[in-house]
């Protein structure tokens, strides 16, 4: 602004000056030109007087006289006769000069008496004035001057001009710098933040009171919009879902705690592109379906957990403006659905194989088609088979009711005498094998289901002895302090590999499947064990070294909150 002052200012002074040199040069010009018009008069009235008085004697007396002055006078007499030979000249001798008898100011003077003219000369950038008068007798006298043009009254001053122009500018430039800085200071510090307190320019008074104003309507607007953020990073910093916010161009405009957890991003990512927070193909695509067809989603693992990512087009008046991102973990779910899977393939698996051999069997008894001598072996092998499926859907039926969070009632439960008749419902299958089992501790009491509890030492122990070597050893042992009871069931058998320890309570997962149905396992053993112990709100220990045995422990509490 101060600059345009400035230039207008001297633009202005610029203009002033050089239309005022321009009315001056003209006035002047035409002063002086009306002064020397008049003069020319005067005297060619006076020749006039002294030709017809004295003839030609009168001219050569003016013409020595000006002469003895020093120079040529600045104006000059012609004295002409009717038929236009020149009489008298002061500047050329009379016989040199060729016939005036042309000349307009001549003609017009032997009309009317009187005349005059104005001739050019543009290579002398100057004008000659001619006036003329009819004499008695018949004679024409005329006298003229040599009278410069504007241009030539310019060119003649042309250096007063530019000093006095240069100067003119100087001094504009300087007067309008202090103008313009003079008019912009009270501007340059005007309070905005308190439009109301300056003491200003009165025409900006309206201005000023339109700024107090919307001062005013953006402070509350933006204390609207911050109590809002406040209330939306509220909300989204308690979801237990990721949320991420990006614009039309892929940069994010927020991310809640759980979205950073997520991809491992914090809020500096704010303002940048999303491939800064991840560059995975999958979600480029889904973000751009999002774009384009209004919704997109995938799934990917990280930090060793599943995530499901929604991704939802933001529109605003009929265009799409952002995207939304919400993030789900699904790990549980996912695990759910995969446990679901194989526990239906692997039921359907074990379900088939006992009842190949049943129908294998039935089929060849009821053909004929077995020995009489066989016939007790194939019944014996129809009726293992059976029982196999009994105990497989006994187990299936445990596992649904302990999935499912059946409600029993609880009771005081004696570890110690469970685990006694644990180990004496075993003891004929353990001396088979040639397998001491023994059972020592003390008596521990807790709250529980004493089916379900006996069933958890049943299977540990069950699992001790198929899985024991000839002439080993099963030691059941029950302690307890005030706040917890531990059963601890050790074997000297083939102990469990490293790589396969945090398998063995899934379900129908077994080291050794050939070994495991030689014994009639169902593969659900351990993983009844795990959901008991779950179901008590108990945790499992396991230490093992392959082929010296296996320990597992069960911790269970003395007393429980809520009733299972």
């Amino acid at each position: 602004m101060t600059k345009k002052i400035f230039r207008s200012t001297l633009m202005v002074a610029a203009a002033v000056l050089a239309a005022s040199l321009v009315i001056v040069l003209g006035c002047l010009y035409d002063y002086f030109g009306d002064v020397q018009e008049h003069q020319l008069k005067d005297k060619l009235r006076l020749a006039a007087c002294g030709v017809e008085e004295s003839g030609q004697d009168y001219l050569d007396r003016l013409a020595a006289r000006d002469s003895g002055h020093g120079g040529s006078p600045d104006y000059r007499l012609t004295w002409v006769a009717s038929d236009g030979t020149v009489l008298f000249d002061t500047h050329v001798p009379a016989e040199e000069m060729e016939n005036h008898g042309s000349r307009i100011e001549i003609r017009e003077a032997l009309l009317n008496g009187e005349s005059s003219s104005v001739r050019y000369s543009d290579t002398l950038t100057q004008r000659t004035l001619y006036y003329a008068c009819a004499l008695e007798g018949g004679t024409v006298l005329r006298v003229s001057a040599s009278q410069a043009t504007e241009l030539a009254l310019v060119l003649g001053m042309l250096q007063p001009i530019l000093v006095i122009g240069i100067l003119a500018v100087i001094l504009s430039a300087v007067l309008a710098g202090r103008v313009a800085k003079r008019i912009v200071r009270p501007l340059n510090s005007l309070d905005l933040d308190h439009p109301l307190d300056n003491d200003a320019y009165e025409e900006l008074a309206p201005l000023l009171r339109r700024i107090h104003q919307q001062r005013g309507q953006i402070s509350a607007q933006l204390r609207e919009l911050r109590a809002k953020t406040d209330e939306f990073e509220q909300i989204t910093g308690h979801m237990s879902e990721g949320l991420v916010v990006l614009d039309r161009e892929g940069a994010v405009l927020s991310v809640n705690p759980a979205a950073q957890a997520v991809f491992g991003a914090d809020r500096s990512c704010i303002g940048r592109s999303f491939l800064t927070v991840d560059r995975t193909p999958e979600m480029s695509q889904a973000v751009r379906t999002a774009l384009e067809e209004g919704h997109g989603s995938t799934r990917s693992q990280r930090g060793g957990r599943e995530y499901q990512f929604d991704l939802s087009r933001i529109e605003w008046s009929g265009a799409a403006v952002g995207v939304v991102l919400l993030a789900f973990d699904v790990t549980e779910q996912a695990g759910a659905e995969r446990s679901r899977r194989e526990f239906t393939a692997n039921v359907s698996h074990e379900l088939k194989t006992p009842l190949q051999s049943i129908l294998g069997s039935a089929e060849l008894l009821k053909n004929g088609l077995v020995k009489p001598e066989d016939i007790p072996r194939f019944s014996s092998l129809i009726h293992g088979e059976a029982s196999r499926l009994v105990t497989l859907v006994d187990d299936i039926i445990h596992l649904s009711q302990l999935d499912e969070g059946v409600s029993l009632a609880l009771e005081p439960v004696n570890l110690l005498e469970i685990a006694e008749n644990a180990a004496d419902a075993l003891r004929g299958s353990a001396e088979k094998k040639h397998v001491r089992i023994s059972v020592a501790g003390e008596p521990v009491q807790i709250s529980g289901v004493g089916t379900f509890l006996y069933e958890m030492v049943y299977n540990l122990c069950d699992n001790a002895v198929k899985y024991n070597v000839e002439n080993g050893s099963v030691e059941v042992t029950v302690s307890g302090s005030d706040q917890e009871a531990v059963i601890t069931v050790r074997d000297t058998g083939i102990g469990i590999p490293p790589e396969y320890q945090s398998r063995i309570f899934e379900r129908f997962f077994r080291v050794d499947k050939s070994r495991s149905k030689a014994s009639g396992g169902t593969g659900l053993g351990l993983s009844i064990v795990k959901h008991i112990a779950q179901y008590h709100h108990g945790t499992i220990g396991l230490q093992s070294e392959a082929g010296k045995g296996t320990v597992i422990s069960v911790t269970l509490a003395r007393t429980r909150e809520h009733e299972g």
